[in-house]
């Protein structure tokens, strides 16, 4: 869950401090809003897949064998390691990559699968982000997203705007984005989207 575009150290410093607790922060919403998602994504995802901001690997589980070639992405070290450290677990042989996923040193076009969850709602600049994910995928490609987005209810978006307040700064939370809506503008195409209820957490898959 740590991806910024343009982004300072010290956020990078910060989750490198949340990495070892926050499978246990998240535990409570994981069953509930999060793996329902995890499973919608890892279900289209193949071939030749990139993941950025990987956190804790919290997806990998999910794969099985249906990409043929894995790299993980994330600017915080730590999350990368237990990232690693997941993949071993369950299998799943990753390449790591460093980088803040609006600035990936990796080739134009390279990827059948780019998949990014719960790490939109951090990142400094949504649209450079998306560019960037549509750069490293191949034409005819899919980019696979989840985030927790600006509910449909008035009390849910109430809620977001109290969380936008107390969350701490360092943090990068950002609880009222859609990045559905920035689609267009980083040249990608929607094919498909669900949502939960509430739409508190929004799904969708787009081509370039």
């Amino acid at each position: 869950m740590a991806a910024w575009g343009t982004m300072s150290v010290t956020r990078a410093e910060y989750w490198d401090g949340q990495a070892a607790g926050y499978d246990r922060t998240t535990a409570f919403l994981e069953p509930r809003l999060f793996a329902p998602a995890r499973r919608w994504i890892a279900e289209r995802v193949s071939g030749r897949t990139l993941e950025v901001g990987v956190g804790t690997g919290a997806n990998l589980p999910y794969y099985g064998d249906r990409a043929t070639d894995v790299t993980i992405a994330d600017v915080s070290p730590a999350m990368l390691r237990a990232a690693a450290a997941r993949a071993k677990e369950v299998g799943v042989p990753v390449r790591l990559v460093e980088a803040d996923s609006a600035h990936l040193d990796l080739p134009d076009g390279s990827f059948d699968t780019v998949v990014s969850t719960f790490s939109m709602c951090c990142v400094v600049d949504e649209l450079a982000v998306l560019r960037e994910l549509a750069r490293v995928l191949r034409p005819g490609g899919r980019l696979l997203m989840a985030d927790h987005v600006e509910s449909s209810a008035r009390l849910g978006r109430g809620v977001q705007r109290v969380l936008d307040r107390v969350t701490p700064e360092r943090a990068g939370e950002h609880h009222r984005r859609r990045p559905l809506l920035l689609l267009d503008a980083a040249g990608l195409v929607l094919v498909e989207t669900t949502a939960s209820r509430w739409r508190l957490v929004e799904q969708l898959a787009a081509t370039r």
